[in-house]
């Protein structure tokens, strides 16, 4: 008995003096998983509200995508095929009549279907460019570089246009977006000599940098041309800056996930 009751003692003992620490363990591995809980619930709404965030970019994009294509269809294409309708309508009576005069305005209709063809080729470009899908980024944003009408020195890692090195063609769609956005942004309002655009792959992600000589003064507001740039990489999951104080010069920096 007296063993028994030595035994009892030195176990209440040892678990009197041992409670604080198992009791500070215990509260210790409540708070570790409740913030655990917590945090993975943080960061599901924040995942959630990202993701909600690229949802509106993309609609963004593609209604601004979507209003300039049946602007620029409008004002162009449209109206050259409405006065190609008028002047075979015209040629049509004139063929008894007057026969020359009938030579004359079908010449005239056909230069204005060439030059149609000419307006629906450089649309189809902006919108998936056949250089693109056939020979990759390099090439393409080669071609925007040759037609800008600033001055682009274009700077592009060689293997991004090989079959190896390609990227995911949504990604390929987004860089040549940005590029040529941003080129006609300089066209238009930097009063620029010279452009410059540089386009590197990293670790994780593909950079896309654009700088101009020009007056600066560019920023992100709705209305811009740069919102278009801003929607669709918030879209791709990416991240845009644009330095541009006044008098210039004006540098965009995209990131974009790959």
């Amino acid at each position: 008995a007296g063993a028994r009751i030595t035994l009892n003692t030195a176990i209440g003992l040892f678990a009197l003096f041992t409670l604080p620490l198992v009791a500070r363990g215990c509260a210790r591995l409540q708070a570790g998983l409740a913030y655990s809980l917590l945090t993975g619930v943080a960061e599901m709404r924040q995942r959630i509200v990202t993701l909600e965030e690229q949802k509106r970019a993309a609609a963004s994009a593609e209604a601004v995508a979507l209003r300039r294509l049946e602007r620029d269809i409008h004002d162009g294409p449209q109206q050259r095929l409405v006065r190609l309708a008028m002047d075979l309508g015209r040629a049509r009576h004139q063929l008894t009549a007057d026969p020359e005069a009938a030579r004359q305005t079908l010449d005239e209709a056909v230069a204005q279907t060439r030059e149609t063809l000419d307006e629906l080729r450089a649309l189809s470009r902006g919108i998936a460019p056949p250089i693109l899908v056939d020979r990759g980024l390099p090439s393409a944003l080669a071609a925007l570089a040759a037609r800008a009408l600033v001055p682009t020195e274009l700077t592009v890692d060689d293997d991004l246009g090989t079959a190896a090195g390609r990227l995911d063609p949504g990604l390929e769609s987004t860089a040549y977006f940005v590029v040529a956005e941003a080129l006609t942004n300089v066209s238009k309002h930097s009063r620029a000599a010279a452009c410059r655009v540089e386009v590197t792959r990293k670790v994780g992600r593909l950079e896309i940098t654009v700088t101009d000589d020009g007056t600066g003064g560019a920023h992100l507001a709705k209305g811009h041309g740069l919102s278009g740039i801003a929607d669709r990489v918030r879209a791709a999951g990416g991240t845009l800056e644009v330095d541009s104080p006044a008098g210039g010069p004006t540098r965009i920096h995209a990131e974009l996930p790959r």
